[in-house]
């Protein structure tokens, strides 16, 4: 790995340093002193790049100003645009490079200045600074951002991979689940009312003391079962999965007739016919009667139960009312509470409502609301994973670089043409000479005397339709107004002294337009 990584830094070391010997042998030999040490500063910011990335990118664009001031230079162009990208690729925050474009930028105009250089070749600098330095970085930050996001697929592929692995063993505690669902509601069902028909036997004075005693032995053993098989859903169930499970297809008239049959003094009003109710909602108040009757029948043995089925075109409504429970043998010890809760997650699961709860006159109350034809069931939001969120996370940083890498250049491009309007006038305003201060000025005045008068550029060169002077005098031009540039006034020094000043007025490039068409 090691070996792979100096094999890369001498690569690019080689081809950031040939434009700088290539341009040196271009310039007729140039002096060599100054590409040998461009070449070794390049060579230092190479092997600062893996550490400091910043630092080797700001090396670089210190190479090239004192190159030349417009920083824009062919020795050093790929060496800005490597190195620019190698900080973006490398830099895990974008402030800091920030702050460097913008101190640079500020370091260029101040170097500017100090070198009475005009604002055009601090533009220059700009113009390079955002399109060889700033384009590749964002391009480097792209492929950052991406790498990242490889990264991050890999990881969640891993953890699906291990979950996947795990579905097995969850598969299996479900079917344990499952298992102690129904033996909850059809054995434990079954054998309650066994027990409530021993209890009935056991009371009944028809039957001699040893019949009596023999019903007795049969109810206490039907509670010890019932308690056995409390303890192995106990060991089945998971404390925080309820089980699903499936009725036994029989109507609620059914399981009342049932109940009574078992001794159990029941009464059902109303009746819904089963083929009238959506599956969910049917298995709801199958679960719902079959859940109230083994609970009355268990904790309050000779209690008159009421079951109550009313239906409106908006709410299915079961209601199981059980009085106190009368004299006779104790009820089984409180169960685990298990049966009361899977019914209230079923009854949710069809979209309805569960209540229940003791009476004020004494007895119990089970009340679900279902609505006739449930919708699909609601569903649980898995909880996103922190992998998850962090790929999330990476994806929208992705699309942002990329956006970033098409649009910062569209807006530096607009940004650069406000400026280069800005400065142009900034430019021409620096060349205009005050009517008063020209009238002022006196012809045979010494060069010294009239430059306080002066702005502080002259115009770069003579407007159009001046007359050309080939020898004699040094004239300059100013401007008259910032947006025209005649007319303008003519200043012409010789041996230190003004020999003459004029107005170039329009007349004259009109007459020289005219002059130079009959001439040809």
């Amino acid at each position: 790995m090691r070996r792979e990584r100096i094999v890369v830094d001498l690569a690019l070391w080689a081809l950031v340093s040939a434009p700088v010997v290539l341009w040196a042998v271009v310039r007729d030999g140039g002096p060599w002193w100054r590409a040998v040490s461009g070449v070794a500063v390049l060579a230092a910011g190479i092997a600062l790049s893996r550490f400091l990335p910043l630092t080797a990118l700001l090396l670089t664009v210190v190479l090239a100003l004192t190159t030349t001031l417009e920083l824009w230079t062919p020795a050093y162009a790929i060496a800005l645009a490597t190195f620019g990208c190698l900080a973006g690729r490398r830099t895990a925050l974008a402030r800091p490079a920030l702050h460097a474009f913008a101190g640079t930028a500020a370091v260029g105009l101040l170097l500017t200045r100090i070198a009475h250089r005009d604002l055009w070749t601090w533009l220059t600098q700009l113009t390079t600074l955002a399109f060889a330095v700033m384009v590749p970085w964002l391009v480097g930050r792209y492929a950052r951002q991406y790498a990242q996001l490889i990264d991050t697929g890999w990881l969640l592929a891993d953890r699906l991979e291990r979950e996947q692995r795990g579905a097995a063993d969850r598969a299996r505690l479900r079917e344990r689940s499952r298992i102690a669902g129904d033996m909850h509601d059809s054995l434990g069902h079954e054998l309650s009312l066994i027990a409530v028909r021993a209890a009935a036997l056991e009371v009944d004075p028809s039957l001699g003391a040893k019949q009596q005693s023999a019903a007795g032995e049969l109810r206490a053993a039907a509670g010890d079962a019932t308690a056995r098989l409390r303890d192995i859903i106990g060991v089945l169930r998971e404390n925080d999965e309820a089980a699903p499970v499936a009725p036994t297809g029989e109507s609620v008239t059914d399981q009342v007739k049932r109940a009574q049959e078992s001794g159990m003094e029941v009464e059902l009003r109303g009746e819904v016919p089963a083929g009238d109710l959506a599956p969910m909602t049917r298995r709801a108040v199958h679960r719902t009667v079959q859940e109230s009757l083994t609970n009355a029948a268990k904790h309050a043995p000779g209690a008159r139960v009421t079951v109550v089925l009313t239906r409106s075109d908006s709410a299915l409504k079961v209601t199981v009312t059980s009085t106190a429970r009368s004299a006779g043998p104790a009820p089984d010890p409180p169960g685990s509470g298990t049966g009361l809760v899977g019914l209230d997650e079923r009854i949710r699961l069809a979209g309805g409502v569960l209540t229940h709860g003791p009476l004020p006159a004494g007895g119990f109350e089970v009340t679900a609301t279902l609505p006739p034809a449930p919708g699909p069931p609601p569903l649980r939001t898995p909880e996103t994973s922190p992998l998850a969120r962090e790929l999330a996370r990476a994806r929208q940083q992705v699309r942002r670089r990329l956006k970033q890498a098409i649009w910062v250049p569209l807006a530096e491009t607009a940004a650069i043409g406000a400026l280069i309007g800005a400065v142009g006038l900034f430019t021409r305003y620096e060349t205009v000479l005050d009517r008063s201060q020209y009238e002022l000025i006196r012809v045979g005045d010494a060069r010294a005397d009239v430059r306080p008068r002066l702005p502080p550029h002259s115009m770069e060169n003579a407007p159009d339709g001046a007359p050309q002077q080939s020898a004699g005098p040094e004239c300059t031009y100013y401007r008259t107004s910032i947006f025209a540039s005649l007319p303008a006034y003519r200043l012409c020094f010789a041996d230190g002294k003004l020999v003459s000043k004029a107005v170039v007025a329009e007349t004259v490039v009109s007459r020289a337009i005219a002059s130079r068409a009959i001439a040809s």
